[in-house]
């Protein structure tokens, strides 16, 4: 069974999975500013996907609630309307409603998957303290691929750990390279060079890039990703998808 996927932009998409279908890291709000403390994050291009044109949903795959790149203004509105947000137990505590808190290698059904959160690193060592908890996410199922969703991390080693627990058939890593004056712009979420490091590690058959545009701060984009995979002689691995476009994986 396939494994279908529809790109909205930044770290947003519609994944559908054994007649499953999960949102990423919602964010529909037009582009502009958004203040973050001192710190301002420019959103650049709008949404490809409407609330509308997502439709019902079984649940949201939130990588965290922090920031708004990730989950904006509408983005929020938006989970009051889903019946199940699985994050990190600190981002259910503030989020409440459906939210339901998941600690790393914890496991939840939904429907015919099971949807394990797994560690993420949103930036350097000891970043946790500044940029908070975050989580990635596999899902399994019989008779259907291995599908992770890492979010916001920078870790290949923590990708390493995934790697080792499980046996990945697809790949959705948040790339982009995010830099802001956090740590002295070291990047926030993978680079070209670690996606494809991590694609190397998990041995995925193919990979997606989300996260990699729509946001100012974004430092790497689609011409760096794919330039990255055909050095490593990976470029039969990646899907790049444009804003809107689905692919069946």
């Amino acid at each position: 069974m396939t494994f279908g996927i529809t790109f909205s932009g930044g770290p947003t998409a519609l994944l559908e999975l054994g007649g499953v279908r999960l949102l990423t890291d919602p964010t529909f709000d037009p582009p502009g500013d958004h203040p973050i403390g001192e710190r301002v994050l420019v959103k650049t291009e709008d949404s490809a996907l409407t609330e509308a044109a997502v439709g019902a949903v079984d649940a949201v795959l939130l990588s965290h609630d922090q920031h708004p790149d990730n989950l904006d203004d509408r983005g929020r509105a938006y989970l009051a309307t889903v019946p199940l947000t699985l994050i990190t137990p600190s981002g259910a505590a503030r989020l409440g409603g459906t939210a339901r808190g998941l600690a790393p290698w914890d496991s939840t059904r939904v429907g015919p998957l099971t949807v394990t959160a797994v560690p993420a690193l949103h930036g350097p060592e000891g970043a946790a303290t500044l940029t908070g908890d975050v989580t990635g996410f596999v899902l399994t199922g019989d008779g259907l691929p291995t599908v992770y969703v890492s979010g916001d991390n920078a870790s290949v080693d923590l990708v390493r750990e995934i790697a080792a627990r499980f046996s990945v058939d697809i790949a959705v890593l948040f790339a982009g390279a995010a830099r802001t004056p956090l740590f002295d712009g070291a990047p926030l979420t993978l680079t070209s060079v670690d996606a494809v490091e991590a694609a190397k590690a998990l041995g995925a058959a193919k990979v997606v890039p989300l996260h990699f545009r729509g946001w100012g701060h974004f430092s790497e984009g689609p011409d760096t990703l794919r330039e990255a995979f055909e050095a490593a002689g990976l470029a039969d691995r990646l899907v790049l998808l444009e804003p809107g476009q689905r692919a069946e994986v």
